[in-house]
């Protein structure tokens, strides 16, 4: 209680304080404060309005590339002129009547010849592929490209074309759109009532305008304007003082898609004419803030409140950061041993499902749950030929795998104040007669939550493949379990674990069966397909299948379910490039390059379209083998 009087006081001395100092302070500082908020609020308003126009833009270059692609499909299927056509024309009714009206069109030179989807026919000197929508798009190379916009002299609307070359570096296919929803846009463009608002492109060309009769117009042409066009694009988007016409006034503008501007234009007059009242107002406020100082204590209560919300958010951000690490020791943990993957998360799950049983607390069953993820985290001090030896163990290597309690206990002992993680790692192979490892403790002298984690681990080692045997079938675990009740076992325990076997009608808690993944191989070289035959024919858990050419891939992916395809870059005819591409047309399956080129550019060019890693050549077995265990298996 004194502590809070004394809090109390010093904050209302503190408080008094501050606002004496701010009513001094506050005429002086207020004017620049109001400025900034301003030209805070008008940077707003124009990334507000960019996010719009950019918005309305992208949807229209979307529309284009899934068109030129659904018009590839069809010139690779042979598609005669009359189907393409009739695909345009339903392209232009339905993107004019159901997306948006202002898609005006879909038309294109098409396989040699013009076909309009909305039925426009050329007068006899139209020379398609001289015309810009054309010949734009070509030198784009296959990139989406936007025409320069142009006032259509029997509308009075602003028009713009969306072109895009084929895959045959001859077909183009392009869409007109008016610009009206663009116009719209830019009319409500304001600050606070003042104002007004423009689009033009970087020539100075007006897109839309507030005033609808200033659309179509050449600012590059008029002195004032061209000199305000030039101070826009050099501002790269912050706002500026100038005068035109002996009138001061405040710019904003945000740079669009293809060099375009979007611009606010503020009479200083205007954007000012309320700071006078509005210091008024702050002052009586002031005042009143005075006259009712406790006020000042519900809001400091208010702040450590949010201060302690914002301390749990960075509680909760690190303990996410401490989950995301145990994820990946799990995994670092059971990627020791090729035939029990997923060992740790199963064992965990089990452990959870168990405490949740036995009528723990959610609390308490994340915790089980974090110290079964990492009850083997001692395997990592293990040698992997101990771990996989196919065979029986000598006594000596046996003596080896019981090290890994200890191992694991003095690696995670100072992970968390919590010892219960530690513990459990240490003591999961306690038995429940004395007889287990590392000190033999008897009964309810090991820890519950070893003793839990102990039931889990034994039987997914029975429910997983191991190097000797596959997982043994769900009735001879229910008698092993049975059989080690009271001996190896916590009676207790084990009874919820015969409980939930029962309940497992289908035998769902188990290592899946589907361990072995396909790997097609895309190389036009034969001693690099026998080399990479080489490397995985000693390795069970995989089927590797082999093509020399992209086109044989693509063919064989329509029949087999492969799980990852390691693809050669530089192959004739159809490159690694454009394989990875028409695979990605039909399939996320993860993509690894094979490349000779040690080239960032081409390095860095993979990385963007999505593939999944690459392998220089010559390629070393190791590096194979990691890589492709790394793209199988550290997903996400």
């Amino acid at each position: 209680m004194k502590t809070s009087r004394k809090h109390f006081f010093i904050t209302i001395i503190v408080t008094m304080a501050a606002l004496a100092f701010l009513a001094v302070f506050m005429m002086t500082s207020f004017q620049q404060n109001a400025r900034k908020d301003a030209l805070a609020l008008g940077a707003s308003t124009m990334a507000q309005e960019k996010e719009q126009a950019e918005r309305y833009l992208s949807r229209a270059l979307d529309i284009i590339q899934i068109t030129s692609m659904e018009i590839e499909y069809l010139l690779q299927k042979d598609a005669g002129s009359d189907v393409i056509l009739a695909f345009l024309e339903n392209e232009s009714d339905y993107y004019m009547n159901s997306v948006d009206a202002d898609f005006t069109g879909v038309y294109g030179w098409i396989g040699g010849e013009y076909l309009d989807g909305i039925g426009w026919v050329p007068e006899a000197d139209y020379v398609p592929t001289e015309r810009v929508w054309y010949t734009d798009a070509v030198r784009a190379g296959g990139d989406p490209v936007m025409i320069s916009p142009y006032l259509d002299a029997q509308t009075g609307t602003i028009m713009i074309s969306l072109s895009r070359m084929l895959y045959d570096n001859e077909s183009v296919i392009s869409l007109d759109i008016s610009l009206e929803t663009l116009q719209r846009l830019t009319e409500r463009i304001n600050l606070n009532g003042h104002g007004y608002g423009f689009i033009v492109d970087r020539d100075g060309f007006v897109v839309a305008h507030s005033d609808s009769a200033e659309k179509g117009k050449e600012y590059g042409e008029d002195a004032d304007k061209k000199e305000l066009i030039s101070k826009v694009v050099a501002s790269g988007g912050a706002s500026f003082d100038m005068e035109i016409a002996g009138e001061k006034i405040t710019v904003f503008s945000d740079r669009i898609l293809n060099d375009w501007y979007v611009v606010m234009v503020v009479d200083n007059k205007g954007l000012y004419a309320d700071l006078s009242r509005i210091m008024f107002q702050s002052v009586v406020m002031c005042l009143v803030v005075l006259g009712v100082i406790v006020l000042f204590c519900i809001l400091e209560m208010n702040r450590t409140d949010r201060y302690m919300v914002k301390l749990q958010e960075s509680r909760r951000e690190l303990e996410q950061l401490n989950d995301n690490i145990m994820q990946i020791l799990a995994k670092t943990i059971d990627a020791k041993d090729k035939y029990t993957r997923g060992h740790s998360v199963r064992v965990a799950n089990y452990s959870r499902e168990i405490a949740r049983r036995m009528g723990k607390s959610e609390k308490e069953q994340e915790k089980i749950y974090r110290a079964a993820l990492l009850h083997d985290v001692g395997k990592i001090r293990i040698p992997d030929g101990i771990i996989n030896k196919p065979g029986k163990l000598t006594d000596e290597e046996y003596a080896f795998i019981k090290l890994h309690p200890v191992a694991g206990y003095h690696i995670l002992k100072s992970f968390s104040k919590d010892q219960l993680i530690a513990t459990g790692a240490k003591f999961h192979h306690e038995r429940y007669d004395g007889k287990g490892y590392p000190n033999g403790l008897v009964g309810e002298n090991s820890p519950e939550h070893a003793r839990i984690i102990g039931v889990a681990d034994a039987y997914d080692a029975m429910a997983s493949n191991r190097s000797y045997r596959s997982a043994l079938p769900q009735d001879v675990i229910r008698g092993e379990l049975v059989a080690g009740k009271g001996t190896q076992f916590d009676p207790r325990i084990v009874e919820i674990m015969l409980a939930m076997v029962d309940e497992d009608k289908e035998y769902r808690m188990r290592q899946s069966d589907d361990q072995q993944k396909t790997i097609l191989a895309v190389d036009d070289e034969a001693i690099s397909i026998e080399l990479i035959k080489n490397i995985f024919a000693s390795q069970p858990f995989y089927r590797l299948l082999t093509v020399s050419s992209g086109e044989e891939a693509l063919e064989l992916l329509k029949t087999e379910q492969v799980d990852l395809v390691l693809l050669d870059l530089e192959m004739s005819g159809m490159d690694g490039f454009e394989t990875f591409a028409r695979i990605r047309e039909c399939s996320v399956i993860p993509v690894v390059f094979m490349t000779a080129t040690k080239e960032l550019a081409a390095m860095e060019r993979a990385r963007k379209m999505g593939v999944e890693d690459y392998i220089t050549k010559p390629f070393m077995p190791q590096i194979m083998l990691e890589t492709v265990y790394g793209a199988l298996n550290w997903e996400g």
